[in-house]
């Protein structure tokens, strides 16, 4: 049965203050206080907000179903130009344009919150069923395609393996105490 517009609002609504929550509670674990505040505030915006609501499934990305029914995505080409946890905003021509588009360096500050946005993403729509090699494995299924820094490919990488290997209490200590302690 298809949900009714006050259920899909109500259900993007609900799935996006609950990865924003849990995005600001990893972020802040990792000693990122003002980007957990400010995590992706633009999906309040109409651009993305409508869309998300129009396309909720509840299961997957909105962007995913908004893709597949119109050939592209207005909310994510809205989102990832605004937000820069995402390696697509990082993409660019390099000096030497023979070299095609690639991408460019991440401050280290982005790839962990890239990190903890994917970590959240997997836990919003796994729910009950989410492991931490999850957002290890959707990262492994996606990366051939990705137009990605190699250091912020490596380090993102490093993590999420870190994390499906020793867990979150150990990974979220190695960030702070590791990889961001002169930040």
């Amino acid at each position: 049965m298809e949900m009714s517009l006050i259920e899909r609002f109500k259900g993007h609504l609900t799935t996006i203050n609950q990865h924003k929550l849990m995005v600001m509670k990893h972020c802040f674990r990792c000693g990122l206080y003002k980007q957990g505040l400010l995590h992706d505030l633009s999906k309040y915006m109409p651009d993305e907000f409508i869309p998300g609501v129009r396309y909720f499934q509840g299961d997957r990305s909105p962007n995913n179903a908004q893709r597949e029914a119109e050939g592209c995505s207005s909310a994510w080409l809205h989102h990832k130009g605004r937000n820069k946890h995402h390696f697509e905003y990082w993409i660019d021509y390099p000096v030497n344009k023979a070299v095609g588009l690639t991408g460019m360096q991440m401050p280290v500050n982005y790839v962990i919150e890239m990190f903890c946005d994917r970590v959240a993403a997997c836990k919003t729509y796994n729910k009950d069923k989410y492991k931490n090699e999850d957002a290890l494995n959707y990262f492994l299924r996606g990366q051939e395609h990705y137009v990605m820094h190699e250091d912020a490919k490596n380090l993102l990488y490093k993590l999420l393996n870190m994390l499906s290997v020793k867990g979150e209490d150990y990974t979220f200590a190695y960030i702070r105490k590791v990889v961001l302690k002169n930040k």
